[in-house]
């Protein structure tokens, strides 16, 4: 073993009740860490898997018309009260050189094409007011209905179509039975039930019917159209600044998950920043409690360092020996923590579970967040001992050997 070493792991043992007072100290700060980064992402990803699990990350669809300023001819004057236009169904224009042009994007997952409109469910003597949604196979690569399916199987093939639980319930429906789909300009058609869904959202479940693109597209009156793209991107978090790239290049109205969503992404800032908080103040406190045993260690040991240095040990040894502690401490009290982190989230799992069996206080355990606070640690012991350190190198080996 290198002579640095040597002494280093001499010094640590001779202060065991220090050195585990440290460690102590530093995998419990290891451990909040770990845990408290595990437990907020876990949330955060828990959040957005529930938001996007029933929207695509961006929506393009047809700017909204807009109301050209009217000119008094009598008076030569512009009006100045300006009627807005009412905002009708439309179809995007030229859909399928946008919608390849979106799938060539980089950064693009998939995209696909769907019709949205409004329509009155109808069995019986009961209706209720629906959305109805038209889309095309691909759209599975969007949101993928099959694993939300309660009954019968996601199928909008020919006249089927596919409705919530609410929506089943206050029809009386079940697969197999027949829907009449009436939209406010008069169009009607009688789809069959193939499938009951349950997106985990009762107002969802209660307005949303899917049938087939072509089906939408003649009940809406919007024959070969589409009135929006659909788009799913590969970084969640940048999925605003891709929505602006996409509006520029293909002239359409873009709106992300995260414009839609802005205060539940508001709510995950303030989760970041609060946690970021937290570990700077649990770092602060693990290196002041590093230097101040390494400086007490400094002054125990004097005469011993005074020795070293009158036998030819140079400063630069020295220094490197009480690096060397902050490092060991550093090491060992990561692996210690993360351990303590470990067990502290996979039992914070079992406190409170969902009806479904999955934990309501989810934990992502991610080799990333093992890898980054076992820097952060390292770091720290290495930060801590630096001024310790360099006051032993210092040290004037005459006034050391004298030191009582």
């Amino acid at each position: 073993m290198p002579f640095t070493w040597t002494v280093a792991v001499r010094f640590l043992r001779e202060g065991r009740a220090q050195t585990l007072l440290i460690l102590a100290g530093l995998a419990t700060g290891v451990g909040v860490i770990v845990f408290l980064s595990a437990l907020i992402t876990g949330l955060q990803e828990s959040l957005v898997d529930r938001t996007l699990g029933t929207q695509a990350h961006i929506v393009l669809r047809q700017p909204d018309d807009v109301a050209r300023p009217q000119l008094d001819r009598g008076a030569g004057l512009v009006l100045d009260r300006i009627q807005r236009p009412e905002q009708r169904l439309r179809s995007i224009l030229a859909w399928p050189q946008s919608l390849a042009l979106l799938r060539a994007t980089p950064g693009v997952t998939a995209a696909s094409p769907t019709v949205a409109g409004a329509a009155f469910a109808l069995k019986g003597a009961a209706n209720r007011s629906v959305a109805l949604r038209g889309v095309d196979p691909s759209y599975r690569a969007i949101l993928d209905l099959a694993p939300r399916i309660t009954e019968g199987a996601f199928d909008v093939a020919g006249t089927n179509a596919v409705v919530g639980t609410e929506l089943a319930h206050e029809l009386g429906l079940t697969t197999g039975d027949k829907v009449r789909l009436q939209t406010p300009a008069g169009q009607n058609e009688v789809f069959t039930v193939t499938g009951i869904f349950d997106v985990g959202n009762k107002d969802l479940n209660l307005r949303w019917v899917f049938l087939s693109l072509r089906n939408a597209q003649t009940l809406l009156d919007l024959a070969g159209g589409v009135s929006t793209l659909e788009v799913k991107v590969d970084r969640l978090f940048e999925a605003e600044a891709m929505a602006q790239r996409l509006a520029a290049r293909t002239g359409l109205q873009a709106d992300s998950w995260m414009k839609l969503n802005a205060q539940l992404l508001v709510g995950l800032r303030s989760q970041n920043s609060s946690s970021y908080m937290i570990q700077v103040f649990i770092i602060i406190a693990v290196v002041l409690g590093i230097a101040s045993v390494l400086v007490v260690s400094v002054v125990q040991k004097s005469r011993e360092i005074g020795i070293l240095r009158a036998f030819g040990t140079s400063r630069e040894q020295v220094m490197r020996i009480f690096l060397l502690q902050g490092g060991l401490l550093g090491g060992v009290g990561a692996v210690l923590g993360m351990a303590l982190g470990i067990v502290l989230g996979l039992f914070f799992q079992t406190l409170a579970t969902n009806p479904d069996g999955s934990p309501t206080f989810p934990v992502n355990l991610t080799p990333w967040l093992f890898l980054r606070t076992g820097l952060i640690a390292l770091g720290t012991g290495l930060l801590g001992a630096w001024l310790p350190a360099r006051r032993a190198a210092r040290l004037d080996p005459a006034v050391a050997i004298r030191h009582d």
